[in-house]
């Protein structure tokens, strides 16, 4: 039975005082303090070897690790980190394995972890990102009450010609609205086309897309300069989460239908 935890140090102290008064055996001293034999003879044996200072708590942590990597390796890893401050455990392993393939190297984990030990290791700077949006999704009950908008990825013509195609669409009757290549996804290019559908179509009640530039930005509530200007114009922007195409299903059905038609 071991000590109790509670003044432990201080427990000890007495026990080895008391034994050495010579008033008690050991077990019955043993028996006053409520732990085994072992244990007595543990505290005594401590206190002979270190005196007073040896009753106190040692550290539990193993004073040597089998698979811990020698000091030589790891002067070898960071000399090759100076040497190339760009490249970074995995490569370090994989360089070092091919030029010493019968040494035994630590898992990238472990230089890594070394690397940061160092000092070599810079840590990233955290990305702002979108602030997302949590408001409802307005129901596509009517006809021009919900439009969709999206790029549908960029694509290359016969001629080689890089061209990204900007898509609307009526979110009730899924009608193509306008389906047009622009040179650049910018604010000034969307912006034409969609005035240009809210001339010939009317305006609607929302617009809903994604979260990429121009229809997003890292903004208060992640507003682009595109939506403000929806908003100018009494229209509810409203944007997907992220990773969660499925929340514009209508639209993305709709982006597989040209392929699959493509000659």
């Amino acid at each position: 039975m071991p000590w109790k935890v509670s003044g432990v140090v201080e427990k000890r102290r007495q026990f080895v005082e008391q034994r050495l008064s010579q008033e008690w055996t050991m077990s019955e001293l043993c028996a006053r303090h409520g732990i085994s034999r072992q244990a007595g003879y543990s505290t005594l044996a401590r206190y002979q070897g270190d005196g007073w200072e040896g009753l106190g708590e040692h550290s539990r942590a193993p004073r040597c690790h089998p698979s811990q990597t020698s000091r030589e390796l790891e002067q070898q890893i960071v000399e090759l980190r100076h040497e190339h401050m760009r490249w970074g455990p995995r490569k370090l392993k994989a360089v070092l394995e091919r030029q010493q393939p019968d040494e035994t190297w630590p898992a990238a984990s472990t230089m890594g972890e070394l690397l940061r030990r160092e000092g070599l290791v810079i840590a990233r700077k955290k990305r702002r990102r979108i602030d997302p949006y949590t408001a409802p999704f307005a129901a596509a009950a009517a006809p021009n009450r919900v439009w969709c908008g999206d790029f549908k990825g960029w694509s290359r013509t016969r001629d080689g010609e890089r061209i990204d195609p900007l898509t609307i669409s009526d979110a009730c009757t899924r009608y193509l609205l306008r389906c047009q290549a622009v040179e650049k996804t910018d604010t000034l290019r969307v912006q034409a086309i969609f005035e240009a559908a809210f001339r010939e179509y009317g305006m609607p009640e929302a617009i809903r897309t994604d979260n990429g530039a121009p229809f997003a930005s890292r903004a208060i509530a992640g507003l682009s300069r595109l939506a403000v200007g929806w908003m100018k114009l009494g229209i509810r922007p409203e944007r997907i989460q992220p990773a969660h195409p499925e929340q514009n299903g209508r639209h993305e059905r709709m982006h597989l239908d040209p392929c699959s038609k493509r000659p």
